[in-house]
């Protein structure tokens, strides 16, 4: 089905082809509209118009009102003050927009058939290291991103820059040969988070006793650093046992996304390893076009704009002076490889933003290397931290980073015993307290994380984000659950659109907020702004709230009103859901 045009874009092609109308020579104008709390929507463009054209605003406004084609959209059209048009739809367009919607799987979101591709590089975690609350953020929005970007119809690829390169593993590469069985696992486990934590407990035991011996160990040292070389050379035995730190470490990764619930696939992940080939390329070419040059040996590029504490210029360094490589270099070959390999058109990367000047600095070397250009861009969808209830980084009691398995086990505890609490109401099983608190808790986390603009901190606070009341996912579920235990009570009647029947002032309301789940969807695609989608779904739910207060669905006047209803409860419930479902948060059918 074709996508369902707004009201709002409808009423601004009928209000700018009557400013054309009414003043042709400007040529074509932009109506500003906006909602408004005066009427449905308030056109403001006029006033700068009539300025550029030495006009008088408001005859200018008369002018237009009179000329406009209300085309069966528009039921009321009033100037206000200097020149400003408030606006009311028709009841009748309203439920008619929204019955063209209903009848699309797509709710009437429109797909871009030009869309190009994007490269999302995000969930970057380290191997051979236990994962963080400093690798939530980076995971949730970027899969919300995907899943955002990927339903307005841009090719999206996935990319897992994971730390699986360095001299580390050196140190970790010499202990295991020396020690064989420090990985073995004890016994054949088909349990996910079982094998996981396994794994992890594997990966922290031999990381702790490796460094215990290195710092001890003299003759252990030096051979670590050997083992540095033969990794980097290619040897056989030494990369076999490379691979087998990497292969235990995604046992332990995909645990972890498994209990996000987030699908990571093998072939997404592409690490720092993974552009090992590329790097003498990369800085050839760079000093060979100019844009890196020696200093002290190093191979670096200069900004005018960035200088250190002493006024100095700070330099990229691509490559160091003893021959090793920065993480400039990978992360330039990444680009190489994404705009020349994958045919990127934007690339998304969604890093801590206490990383944003080195990746400043790199978008601009692959501008000025011709990487990066007009037709492809880079962005980095920078992320604030996550903060404890005191405002500080979020951290143990000790003092330590907290585990992400240890919040998400806690976030589902919590959440669980509030479905708990709610269960004999309800009715639900055991099966389904234990399944509800699954998503209601990792909803809860995700929620929180995404309702904050990525740019901003925000505090990590379990009993506000496992609450009923207020800006969270459970009552957002729970505005789900709700209309889907409406629709089981009223199962003999069938939902159906009445453009004949009146609205009330809720139902008009929470239909006009339906209405622009389209647009924000844009928006939230073209801005990298998943916070958009969450605040338009508590919108939503608070336009539902108020609903039941006003019109109600099971005692309603008559049945006509009464299918009606359930038509824009049951729409509602399925912008709900896919919105939901876009930000990786399920909805459950009880509650």
């Amino acid at each position: 089905m074709a996508s369902v045009p707004s009201l709002a874009s409808s009423v601004n092609q009928r209000v700018a082809a009557a400013l054309v109308s009414a003043l042709p020579e400007a040529g074509a104008a932009d109506p500003l509209l906006r909602r408004s709390d005066r009427a449905d929507f308030q056109a403001n463009g006029i006033l700068a118009l009539a300025k550029k054209a030495k006009a008088n605003p408001r005859e200018l406004a008369t002018t237009v009102v009179e000329g406009l084609d209300k085309g069966g959209v528009i039921e009321e059209i009033e100037v206000s003050g200097p020149g400003f048009l408030n606006i009311t739809v028709a009841d009748r367009a309203i439920v008619e927009t929204l019955a063209a919607r209903a009848a699309d799987d797509r709710l009437g979101v429109p797909v871009n058939e030009n869309a190009g591709t994007t490269v999302i590089d995000y969930a970057q975690p380290n191997v051979a290291k236990e994962m963080h609350v400093g690798h939530l953020r980076s995971a949730v929005i970027g899969a919300a991103m995907v899943e955002i970007l990927e339903f307005t119809g841009e090719q999206v690829v996935r990319r897992h820059h994971i730390g699986d390169w360095g001299t580390q593993f050196g140190m970790l590469i010499q202990y295991l040969l020396e020690h064989p069985h420090e990985l073995d696992h004890k016994a054949a486990d088909t349990d996910a988070e079982a094998s996981g934590e396994e794994a992890m407990s594997n990966l922290n035991r031999l990381y702790k006793a490796s460094r215990a011996l290195f710092d001890s160990d003299e003759e252990f040292k030096t051979r670590a650093r050997a083992r540095v070389v033969d990794l980097q050379a290619g040897d056989e035995e030494t990369l076999a046992l490379w691979q087998r730190f990497v292969d235990e470490s995604k046992i332990y990764f995909y645990s972890v996304f498994n209990k996000l619930d987030m699908d990571i696939q093998d072939p997404d992940i592409v690490g720092e390893s993974g552009y090992n080939d590329m790097l003498v390329e990369t800085c050839r070419l760079l000093e060979e076009s100019g844009v890196a040059v020696r200093s002290n040996g190093a191979l670096c590029v200069f900004f005018d704009d960035v200088k250190g504490p002493d006024g100095n210029p700070t330099p990229l360094i691509v490559q160091k002076s003893d021959g090793g490589f920065g993480y400039a270099a990978t992360d330039l070959s990444a680009i190489r490889d994404r705009v020349g390999n994958l045919k990127a058109s934007s690339l998304v990367y969604v890093v801590d933003a206490r990383q944003s000047l080195h990746f400043k600095m790199v978008f601009e070397t692959a501008r000025r290397a011709g990487w990066l250009n007009e037709d492809v861009h880079a962005h980095q969808l920078a992320f604030g931290t996550v903060l404890g209830a005191d405002g500080k980084p979020f951290k143990t009691r000790e003092g330590e980073t907290v585990r992400l398995v240890d919040l998400l086990d806690e976030a589902v505890d919590r959440a669980t015993a509030v479905v708990r609490d709610k269960a004999e109401k309800v009715g639900l099983s055991e099966q389904e307290i234990v399944e509800n608190g699954q998503y209601v808790g990792i909803g809860a986390v995700k929620y929180a994380d995404l309702s904050t603009s990525a740019a901003r901190d925000y505090k990590f606070d379990l009993d506000q984000m496992v609450s009923l009341n207020g800006d969270t996912s459970v009552y957002l579920q729970y505005a789900y659950a709700r209309i889907r235990s409406i629709q089981r009570r009223l199962a003999e009647v069938a939902p159906k659109a009445h453009p004949e029947l009146p609205l009330a002032p809720a139902e008009r309301a929470m239909g006009l907020h339906l209405d622009g789940f389209g647009e924000l969807i844009a928006d939230a695609a073209a801005e990298y702004a998943p916070h958009k989608l969450a605040a338009y779904l508590y919108q939503l739910a608070s336009h539902l709230t108020a609903f039941y207060d006003q019109c109600p669905v099971l005692q309603a006047d008559t049945p006509e009103q009464q299918e009606n209803r359930l038509f824009l409860i049951d729409l509602t419930a399925r912008t709900l859901s896919k919105g939901m479902s876009l930000l990786g948060i399920r909805t459950p059918e009880r509650l």
